[in-house]
């Protein structure tokens, strides 16, 4: 587990290249944000967070799997991750900021479609 990066992923990477290319300017994992968020568009007051989908357990998806040895551990850690995800996103609505989350499987489908939808409400908020 050592080795799993938390910042500057594969999806990340390819989700900050598409929203500067469509003009979207950034700051990434701003520090005094609850939870750090992937990308901060402090223009639009908007936090962006690019979840894998194994690690925050996207609902539905086939990439949330279990492993089959310690499954009790994985399940603590797991129950660990989307309760830290709820209340990172409880904590900037209530501080005002709009919160976005994006899947690593759905980038990986369709990530214009994706930006699309970003754009949208993103620019939206203002």
């Amino acid at each position: 587990m050592s080795r799993i990066r938390g910042r500057n992923t594969g999806p990340e990477i390819r989700l900050r290249s598409l929203l500067h290319r469509a003009g979207f300017r950034f700051r990434l994992h701003v520090k005094d944000l609850p939870g750090k968020p992937d990308i901060v568009l402090p223009r639009y007051h908007t936090a962006i967070f690019v979840h894998g989908c194994f690690w925050h357990r996207h609902a539905g998806c086939r990439n949330t799997t279990m492993p089959s040895t310690r499954t009790e551990f994985w399940q603590k850690k797991f129950d660990g991750n989307v309760e830290r995800d709820r209340c990172n996103r409880v904590a900037l609505e209530g501080a005002g900021w709009t919160v976005i989350t994006v899947w690593e499987c759905d980038l990986k489908a369709d990530a214009l479609r994706i930006v699309n939808r970003l754009s949208s409400e993103i620019r939206k908020t203002t």
